[in-house]
Order: structure tokens, then sequence, then C-alpha cells
């Protein structure tokens, strides 16, 4: 199985300390080697650039921010302001990914124009990315549970959204529970297109909790993302049903 397994520190290691950058070191503790967290501008970067040092940590992924409707062109320079922010935080930090959302669907505008809003704003997201090393991660959601109303809930057009733009800077952030909470098999969806998986997250179903603690297939499908050549970081971006240890335990019951 894949060992590159991340830490989401926003969920994972929350039950034991309130103090973000403690759940760095928790995570080393835990036998991770990498982590992840979302929003950035929250953050006391120099007590978390410190715990990396101190650790060895190295940081797999942040979010771009802000949040923006990047289905809606009139948003975009807004996001791209910010985005220069991001990237030079990940350069920073060591983050070689920045994973962002689409935005909402828009009422009163056509899909197809909507859609075609999102090739814009990831082609000049590749411009400002260029030469970083930093790369955008875009990521479908679900719709049915945790995020109504959001647009890119499917995976084969966020894959053609990054052929589209067809830039080494742009790909995708691939959310195992997401996606099978949409009724999408993995190999289905990802066959011919894991070049452009730059980041994967995992969680089970029902509850977004721990692998193990639902029906999802998720050792079959992790497997089959090996063996398919994927080599990148696996985020573990779940809520514990309990302590973080013993969720991780569970964990390692359910996918070996």
């Amino acid at each position: 199985m894949m060992s590159k397994f991340s830490a989401c520190i926003e969920m994972l290691f929350v039950p034991e300390t309130d103090a973000f950058d403690q759940r760095i070191g928790l995570a080393k503790a835990a036998g991770f080697d990498l982590v992840e967290f979302w929003l950035w501008s929250n953050k006391d970067l120099d007590a978390v650039e410190r715990a990396l040092g101190q650790t060895g940590v190295k940081l797999a992924g942040i979010v771009a921010e802000p949040f923006a409707e990047l289905t809606r062109e009139s948003d975009h320079d807004r996001f791209l302001a910010g985005l220069e922010k991001s990237r030079d935080v990940a350069m920073r930090l060591g983050a070689p990914i920045l994973i962002c959302q689409s935005g909402p669907l828009l009422e009163g505008i056509e899909r197809a124009r909507q859609h075609d809003a999102l090739v814009t704003a990831m082609a000049r997201s590749a411009d400002v990315l260029a030469g970083s090393g930093v790369r955008l991660a875009l990521e479908p959601l679900n719709d049915r549970v945790d995020h109504p109303g959001y647009y890119l809930t499917s995976t084969a057009e966020a894959l053609a959204i990054a052929e589209a733009v067809n830039r080494p800077e742009i790909g995708l952030t691939y959310d195992m529970y997401h996606s099978m909470v949409m009724d999408e098999d993995p190999e289905v969806v990802l066959a011919g297109g894991l070049d452009r998986i730059f980041h994967v997250h995992l969680a089970d179903h029902p509850g977004r909790n721990q692998p193990g603690s639902g029906s999802l297939p998720l050792l079959q499908k992790l497997a089959w993302l090996e063996g398919q050549g994927y080599a990148g970081a696996v985020g573990l971006e779940f809520r514990p049903t309990g302590s973080t240890a013993d969720a991780l335990e569970q964990m390692r019951g359910s996918l070996g």
C-alpha cells in the first residue's frame, strides 16, 4: 500500500489539542511525515514554519485563498490576487500543492458559460504559478451531503477543464469520499486521467469518518490507484469518531 499518507490537521489531532502548530508534532509522533491544512491566513505561520522545521514533517498542501466564485469571471481578479499570496506562502512553507474549489452553481447563467469561466480561471492561475514549483489542484466536491449548491461535482468535468487548460501547473485534487458519494467509481472516472491527479483525499461514507467506519471499498480503490502509478500524497481528511489514535488504528485495520 501507499505510504505517503498526509494528516489533515484541521480534522486529525483536533480532539487532542487546540494549539494548531502542536498538531504537527503529534502527527510526527503518530508516524506521519506529511501534513496538510486548509486556510493559511488564520494561522500563525511563524509557529507552523517552526514546527515543520523542528519535526522534519513536510507540508503536502494548503488551500488557495480566497474562496471565490470561479464560475463567475468577475470574481477572477480577486482570486488571482489572493493566489499570488497563497503561492508565496506555499513556497515559504514548502507546500507543492495549492487546493482550490470551483465555487457555486450560479442561477441564471448557462452551465457551459460557467464551465468556460473555470477554464479561464485555471489558465490565468497557471500564469501566476509558472516557474514557482507550486501547482494548483481543482477539487470536485459532492453536493448531496456536504456542499449543496456547489458547481463542480463531476470528476470527468474537472479532468476536462484541466485538459482544456493543458498546463503542467493545473490538475485535480481527487477526493475519493466526495467522488463516491456522487456514485462515481474511481476506476472508471480516473481511467486515463491519472497524470492530472496531483493530490488525493480519503474518508469513509457515511459520516466522512476514518476508513473502516463506513462501507466504501477504500482498500481496493487505493490499491488500484497505486497500481496505476499514482505516487502523490493521500490526505487523510476525515473526522475521527473518537480519539485520533483510535481512528488511525481502525484505519490501519481497514487498509492493511
